[in-house]
């Protein structure tokens, strides 16, 4: 497997693009970062059954995910 360094030169065109899709705002596609992160904190449990390109995205989608949720509920408590 390549260094996480050739890892995120490699994908991190294609996981930006893949965020900026998903929440059609520049600045969430910025979970981006966090996504790298993640991969690069988790980079051992990956076992090769997806493209890496795949398993990246999959973490972008949770950061995602995640990020509506907080924003959902912290808007809540704003508006009370």
């Amino acid at each position: 497997m390549p260094g996480f360094e050739e890892i995120y030169q490699a994908y991190f065109a294609d996981v930006y693009r893949y965020a900026l899709a998903l929440s059609r705002d520049a600045q969430v596609a910025e979970v981006t970062q966090e996504t790298f992160f993640r991969a690069l904190t988790a980079i051992d449990s990956f076992c090769g059954q997806c493209q890496l390109r795949v398993w990246l995205c999959q973490i972008a989608r949770n950061q995602y995910l995640f990020l509506c949720r907080e924003r959902k509920r912290f808007g809540e408590l704003a508006k009370e």
